[in-house]
Formats: C-alpha cells, sequence, structure tokens
C-alpha cells in the first residue's frame, strides 16, 4: 500500500467513477484500476462495488476512507513542515470579515503582522457573517473575524476585539446635550436600522420586549452609509464605537448612552479546529491572539519525525509559533 494508492482511491470515492478519477489525476483508466486492485489485495478486501455503470464504496470502503483521508492530511502537513523548517514564515494568507471588521479593526492587525512578517501576503475578503464561517469551515479562507458569539465544534474561537454598540447622533440633535435617554425617548426620532443581521434581530426583540415600536427613518445594508446618514442629519443609530472615534473626537457625533442598555460587540478570530496551519498561519495567530493554535502541536508532532532528538530539544525550548 502506498500514497498514491490512497489518493486513487479518495479520487475515485469522490468522482464515483474510474474514468472521471483517470481523467482528474491525468493517467489513464487502467491504471487507475491496477491500483485500485492492488489497494485491495493489500487491506485483503473489496472496497467499491462496481457494476451498473456505477461505482460506490462497499461498508469496508466506508470504514476505510476517513483513514485514507487522515494519511493523505498527514503526509501534506509532513511535507510543508519540512519545506518550512529553518525558515522565516512566507506565502499568502487569506482572512474573511464584513466591511466594518474589514475598514476599522483589521488594518491595526495587519500592520502589527507586516512589520513582524514581511514575507507573507495578506489579502482581505469582504463578506457577511454566515459567509466567513462557510468559508473558513471549506477551507476557502485561512481566518474568519466575526462577532460573538460562535457555538461550532469545528472552529477554533479567540476574542481578539472588544466592543460595545453605542447610539450616536448629529451633534445638533434634540436629545444631543442629554447624558441617558431611554428606549421611548428614542422612539420618538428617526432611528437608521440595518436591513437584517444579528444586531437588527436584537433591537427588535429589545424594542418589542418594552412593548415600543421605533420610528424607523431608513433600513441599510451599510454601518458606513449608517453613520454617514447621521452625520448627515438624517436620523440616529447605533454603531460599533471603534467605527465612529473619529467622529466621536471631533465632535461630528455624539454617543448617548441608553438607559438600561449594553450591547456588546466582541469580535473573534475564528478557523477550523482540524486545520494544520502552515508557519504563515501560526504566526498570524499568535500576532491577533497572543496565543498558540491548537494545531501547533501537530507541527511539533512532524518537527520531532523529522528532527534528530538532540535538535528537537534545543527547538522546542525556544520555540515561539
Amino acid at each position: 500500500m502506498d500514497f498514491d494508492q490512497l489518493k486513487t482511491f479518495l479520487e475515485v470515492s469522490r468522482q464515483k467513477s474510474f474514468s472521471r478519477a483517470a481523467v482528474k489525476l491525468l493517467v489513464t483508466q487502467p491504471s487507475i484500476s491496477a491500483q485500485i486492485s492492488s489497494l485491495e489485495k493489500a487491506v485483503g478486501v473489496r472496497l467499491f462495488e462496481r457494476g451498473g455503470g456505477k461505482v460506490t464504496l462497499t461498508a469496508a470502503g466506508r470504514v476505510f476512507e476517513p483513514f485514507a483521508e487522515d494519511c493523505i492530511s498527514r503526509l501534506h502537513h509532513i511535507a510543508i513542515t519540512i519545506a518550512d523548517l529553518e525558515r522565516s514564515p512566507r506565502g499568502s494568507l487569506l482572512i474573511s470579515a464584513n466591511d466594518s471588521t474589514a475598514l476599522y479593526v483589521l488594518p491595526t492587525f495587519f500592520a502589527n503582522f507586516k512589520k513582524r512578517y514581511p514575507r507573507v501576503s495578506l489579502s482581505i475578503v469582504r463578506a457577511e457573517r454566515a459567509k466567513t464561517i462557510e468559508s473558513v469551515l471549506n477551507r476557502d479562507a485561512d481566518f474568519g473575524v466575526v462577532s460573538m458569539p460562535v457555538a461550532d465544534p469545528r472552529l477554533h474561537v479567540e476574542v481578539i476585539h472588544e466592543d460595545e454598540w453605542t447610539l450616536c447622533l448629529p451633534q445638533d440633535h434634540a436629545l444631543a446635550s442629554l447624558p441617558v435617554v431611554s428606549l421611548k425617548q428614542i422612539s420618538q426620532h428617526n432611528l437608521l436600522l440595518p436591513k437584517t443581521g444579528r444586531r437588527r434581530e436584537h433591537l427588535d426583540r429589545l424594542f418589542a420586549q418594552y412593548k415600543i415600536r421605533p420610528r424607523i427613518g431608513m433600513e441599510l445594508d451599510s454601518y458606513e452609509l449608517l453613520k454617514r446618514l447621521v452625520i448627515a442629519g438624517m436620523g440616529m443609530g447605533f454603531l460599533p464605537r471603534i467605527n465612529v472615534l473619529e467622529e466621536l473626537r471631533s465632535g461630528v457625533l455624539i454617543a448617548v448612552a441608553t438607559e438600561g442598555v449594553v450591547i456588546p460587540r466582541n469580535l473573534a478570530l475564528i478557523s477550523r479546529m482540524d486545520r494544520e496551519l502552515t508557519r504563515a498561519g501560526h504566526a498570524f495567530y499568535h500576532v491577533a491572539t497572543r496565543g498558540t493554535h491548537p494545531s501547533a502541536e501537530l507541527e511539533r508532532d512532524a518537527d520531532r519525525l523529522s528532527t534528530p532528538v538532540s535538535e528537537s530539544r534545543q527547538h522546542t525550548a525556544g520555540e515561539v509559533l
């Protein structure tokens, strides 16, 4: 049994066809058949049912499949780890986040990271929360930054930014001189709200809890646009404090506390719990969280497999990432 046979087995399983697997792997169909036959002889059971133009896994094949995937994953990780030995992090990373996070939170993290690791290319994909989580789970993005809470056992979640939603008003608003306003007072003036999303649901529940109907001035799909319209005097709106720091300092906007209302906005860095990160990935995780990603243990295991014992002890003592 060898790794090429395992790769062929997995491709046939995905394609459910010997011929399509051959096209995908750029080999002939007889070569695919020979590899599968040799693999079945090695394990002593049939792994595929062939008949009626279909290729499906046998019961033994279904048991065998996750072990084959694990072997190929570990082979890939060992290759990456060995290639990265004695080299500084390099390559590219893709981080997914919504517009607000990309504009006001990530630039600071990116700047700190690039100072330390200039050979790593960073890219941002702007996407709403659900799409960001999906991209990380599908391995399309290395990391995501989303609002808490996140409850998915497949994800490692680490809070990297603590913030809160604050009621913002233009400086000449009738309520701007008050230190605290009630929900009832808010309901008597135009309120700008997001069209959809978790924050809109939270605000709707809040008003419903007190049986208050807000006067909705506009519904928007962009917090940046919402901020601009508040500045223009179109109404008031709840915004992340980090989004309006400059406007609050300059006096263009006024932040007013809402009686009995605190809306936290904590952001977390998410990544697949089982994803074996490259050195660049571990470096970014460390800079963003000041911690070590769980998959670093797998990397250390691979290092020990390919490093003499004496060297392993020396490197482990000073290992940072």
